[in-house]
């Protein structure tokens, strides 16, 4: 029993990494909050949570969408309820560009975090668009097409827009890098 419901929680969350992949980083920015105590300081506080979205709902999740989409191209196209095919290979060369680009931006510029959200943000809503095309043309519900990740595909860009207006509104754009700051203990 124990065995059975921690395998359907791997499943779940390794199915599922666009959203494990966002909370871990919520997780975690708050966390670096509590630590560096920004609380107190409201630009701070976006500066932390764009820092970590960038790093794992960028730079983390494009990297296992590369893994998946490279290395198991057959399971990832059934869980979307496509064929396998050369494009997966495309696909996750594509994603792997976006990681790398998250992975530098997450505590660098603003403009460099802008950058790392504007790429995949419209990889992702335009695969939200194609995941609905599948469900009303081809009635394809399969959990990769019409499930968690079609929300996530929705959500997760909205999210890294809103945190980008607040800290552009915050005037943190224009300041120093999160990383660059004194007493702020680095990752």
């Amino acid at each position: 029993m124990l065995a059975d419901r921690i395998k359907e929680t791997i499943t779940f969350v390794m199915s599922n990494y666009s959203l494990s992949f966002f909370v871990l980083g919520l997780i975690v920015s708050l966390v670096a909050i509590a630590r560096s105590r920004a609380a107190i300081d409201r630009p701070l506080v976006v500066e932390e949570l764009l820092a970590w979205y960038v790093f794992f709902s960028i730079g983390i999740d494009n990297f296992y969408n590369f893994v998946m989409h490279v290395f198991f191209g057959e399971l990832s196209a059934s869980f979307i309820g496509w064929a396998d095919s050369p494009f997966q290979f495309e696909v996750g060369t594509a994603s792997l560009g976006f990681a790398a680009v998250g992975l530098l931006a997450a505590f660098r510029s603003y403009d460099l975090r802008l950058a790392a959200v504007l790429g995949p943000s419209i990889f992702t809503l335009g695969a939200a668009v194609g995941h609905l095309y599948q469900m009303l043309t081809a009635h394809d519900f399969a959990p990769g097409n019409a499930g968690i990740i079609f929300w996530t595909d929705i959500f997760i860009p909205l999210f890294g827009f809103a945190l980008l207006w607040l800290s552009h509104r915050s005037g943190r754009s224009e300041a120093t890098p999160i990383a660059a700051e004194p007493n702020r203990e680095k990752p």
